[in-house]
This record gives C-alpha cells, sequence and structure tokens, in this order.
C-alpha cells in the first residue's frame, strides 16, 4: 500500500502555483457531451477523479487525448446512453453526468455514484428537478433508467437545497431543452459560474450564474470551443494551511483569490498576515496560530465544507478552542479519530466538534478514509514531531496533484512510498 512519509516539523517556504480545479473540470467534462464537435479544456489537473471522468466519456464513445494539462475532447459520436456501474462508482460526483446524456441522448442508464464515503449524498434533489423538466425515471435495482419523451420542456423549478450537483444537472439538461429554465435557489460556487461560462463559450444561452436564480434559455446545439479551467480554491486554501501549521511564509499563484473570500476570515483570526491583488496571495504564519473561534459550514458565500477538516488540523494545534459545526454533510468527522492517534485533543457530538489545541502533535500511522480529511491529516503530519506514514492515498490523489512534489519544493520532507 502506498504512503506519504512525512518527517514534521520544517517550517514551509517559497513559492506554489495552483492546479485546476477538481470540482470545476468534472462537469465541464461532462458539459462535453453536449457539444457536437471538439471541446479543447485547458488547465485540468491530472487526478484520478478527472481520469474517471475521462473514462467514462469514452465509454459513451467520445474520443479524449491529453497534452499536459490541457484535454482534447470530440463528442462528435455518443454511441451508448448507458454508464456501467464500475464506471460510476469510481466518483461521487458521477451523477452529473445523467443531465448531459440526456440533453444529448433523450435517454440515460445508470447507477448510483460512488467515491468518498463521506455520509449521504441524496440524489432525491436532481431527480425531482429532472422530473419537473419532463424526464421519466425509473429506479430499478440501483439503476436509474431515463428517457425524455420528445424534448426536455424549460420550467420554472425552485430546489429545497441549493445542491452544487443539482444545479449543474439542471444546467446541462436545461442547455439544450425547449424554451426557457429558471432555476431558484440555485449554488452559487464559483465552479458553478465557470461551468455556465464554458457552456456559454460553446453558445449556450445561461444567466447570472453564481447568484440564487439562474436562467437558461435552450439553444438547438452547441459548438466548438477552447476554454480555460479555474484554479482550484479549496487547493489554495490548502496550501495556506500549509505554511500556517507550519509557522511558514509563502506565496501562492495563480487563482482567483475572491474564491477563497469564505475562508480569509479563518486565517485572519488564526494570526496569520495575508496580503493579495486579484490572482496571488502571500500568507504569513505567526509562530503559533490562534483560536478563530466557531466555525460553520455553509453552502457558498458560507465557509466550505470542502474545507472544513484542513481548518481543523490548523485548530489542532491552535493555542486556545475551536468550535466546528457541519452543516453540509453528516459524517464529515472521520478525521478527527486519526487526528487524536497524533495527540489532538477533539470531542464530536452530532454534527459539532470541540478542537482544544495541543502545544504539540506527535507523529503517527494514520489512514486516510476521505479527501479533505487525509488532505488534513498530511497537514497534521507537517505540524507534527516526528515521523508520520499516511496511507490511504487513493483518497488524497482524488483532489491534490502532485501534492508530495509540491510540499517538497516548498520545504516539507515528505516522500511517497510503497
Amino acid at each position: 500500500m502506498e504512503k506519504l512519509r512525512i518527517n514534521g516539523k520544517k517550517k514551509l517556504s517559497g513559492q506554489v502555483s495552483v492546479q485546476g480545479s477538481k470540482n470545476s473540470t468534472l462537469p465541464i467534462v461532462a458539459g462535453a457531451i453536449l457539444c457536437e464537435g471538439k471541446i479543447i479544456l485547458h488547465n485540468c489537473p491530472d487526478l484520478t477523479d478527472v481520469t474517471a471522468a475521462v473514462n467514462i466519456l469514452e465509454s459513451l464513445g467520445c474520443k479524449i487525448r491529453r497534452e499536459k494539462d490541457t484535454l482534447i475532447i470530440d463528442s462528435t459520436n455518443i454511441t451508448t446512453s448507458e454508464i456501467s456501474e464500475k464506471l460510476m462508482h469510481e466518483m461521487r460526483s458521477s451523477i452529473v453526468f445523467l443531465g448531459a446524456l440526456l440533453a444529448r441522448t433523450g435517454k440515460a442508464n445508470l447507477s448510483a455514484p460512488g467515491g468518498c464515503e463521506i455520509g449521504l449524498r441524496p440524489i432525491d434533489l436532481h431527480l425531482k428537478a429532472l422530473r419537473e423538466l419532463g424526464v421519466e425515471i425509473k429506479e430499478e435495482s440501483g439503476r436509474l433508467c431515463c428517457q425524455v419523451k420528445d424534448k426536455i420542456k424549460g420550467k420554472e423549478i425552485a430546489l429545497a437545497f441549493p445542491s452544487v450537483g443539482a444545479t449543474e444537472n439542471v444546467m446541462l439538461a436545461a442547455t439544450l431543452a425547449q424554451g426557457r429554465t429558471t432555476l431558484i435557489n440555485a449554488a452559487r460556487e464559483p465552479e458553478i459560474r465557470n461551468l455556465a461560462d464554458f457552456l456559454n463559450s460553446c453558445g449556450a444561452k445561461i444567466y447570472f450564474a453564481g447568484e440564487s436564480t439562474i436562467v437558461i434559455d435552450g439553444v438547438r446545439r452547441l459548438h466548438d470551443s477552447e476554454f480555460r479551467v479555474i484554479s482550484d480554491r479549496i487547493v489554495a486554501a490548502t496550501y495556506m494551511a500549509s505554511a500556517a501549521v507550519t509557522g511558514g511564509e509563502m506565496d501562492i499563484i495563480n487563482f482567483p483569490v475572491s474564491d477563497i473570500a469564505p475562508v480569509l476570515p479563518f486565517f485572519y483570526s488564526s494570526g496569520c498576515k495575508i496580503t493579495a491583488d486579484e490572482n496571488n496571495l502571500h500568507i504569513k504564519a505567526p509562530k503559533r496560530l490562534r483560536s478563530p473561534g466557531t466555525v460553520r459550514t455553509m453552502p457558498f458565500p458560507g465557509f466550505p465544507t470542502d474545507f472544513q477538516a484542513p481548518a481543523m488540523a490548523m485548530a489542532a494545534v491552535s493555542d486556545g478552542t475551536v468550535i466546528f459545526i457541519e452543516t453540509i454533510f453528516e459524517s464529515r468527522y472521520k478525521h478527527v479519530s486519526q487526528l487524536k492517534r497524533m495527540g489532538a485533543n477533539i470531542s464530536v457530538e452530532g454534527s459539532v466538534a470541540v478542537v482544544q489545541g495541543v502545544a504539540r502533535l506527535s507523529a503517527a500511522n494514520v489512514y486516510a478514509e476521505d479527501l479533505r480529511g487525509g488532505i488534513a491529516l498530511v497537514l497534521a503530519a507537517l505540524a507534527a514531531d516526528g515521523t508520520s506514514d499516511v496511507f490511504n492515498l487513493k483518497h488524497i490523489d482524488r483532489g491534490y496533484e502532485n501534492i508530495e512534489e509540491n510540499l517538497s519544493l516548498l520545504g516539507a520532507d515528505i516522500k511517497r512510498e510503497v
């Protein structure tokens, strides 16, 4: 089993460039199905989740070539509307292919998605919204058998919760629909804006993406496009956290700084000094982090659930008590037991985690159980005394590109070993 061997207590410094966004790349790759031609996508990270999405496209008949961080997708010939259970289970967000397949072929046959076990990610919001667009959906033996009579019809839809995945599926399905779709209580994440920008570059007519109400006027077809995926805001915040937990100082470049506005108060309250322009940020950590108080995860523009675990690694070595309230996923504290193996003082009651910072963490063998929890263990190991081994790297590799190489360049003593 592969592991990261990390010798901690190395102060990180230097400059790191932020990779492309996983959570933007995946729905955009799905959106390529809608285009009867060639799509060129730049800044696509080399991640196992992206590979899984590419495998799904190829299974549907698309021709794909990768040149460094560029994906070239030819979706002229879609030969099937069915995705195997094996491919669907390779990533949690695979359900986003449903809306795109329905819009392009009028039918889809697939199973529920897989990926990290961070709690239920119900797709009932997706299915309810698609049914309102005229999709007939039958659930049989764990599979979804979906079809559209004639064409998808635009309609006003109100989501009960601003789900990112449901918003993406409605956008993809409605892009080629007849008439106007108005989506109320839509997700507002930067990745939603990026998906809309991509689809519009292909000829779609999507308005107000990034706001709570999105309007989609259906078009007959989409054309070729060349597009650049935004950089990953969670990865950027993670590198900030690596400087914070090690008392370091670094420049994090090539990402939209405005996308991490929800986490900046956490860093400021922790005692970090930050200067930034539009696309670059400099962070200098104090000798010891302070407690930032209470953290409540919320849909964007609130504190992102994807940064809860890395923030907890910071809290574990801060001077004071930090209270986390997780409102998005009910099983997103699986990293707590592993952090406690390293000496963290954390207690959990339901959706609330209370972290009493300790002066030092100790090295341990720890096991990642999901993507963000896994990177939190890496951060804790960077701050700990001694040499830690972090196992189950398949989770970390879903969202972080060349993590050991980038951290090494910043001064970490970290190696990937078998």
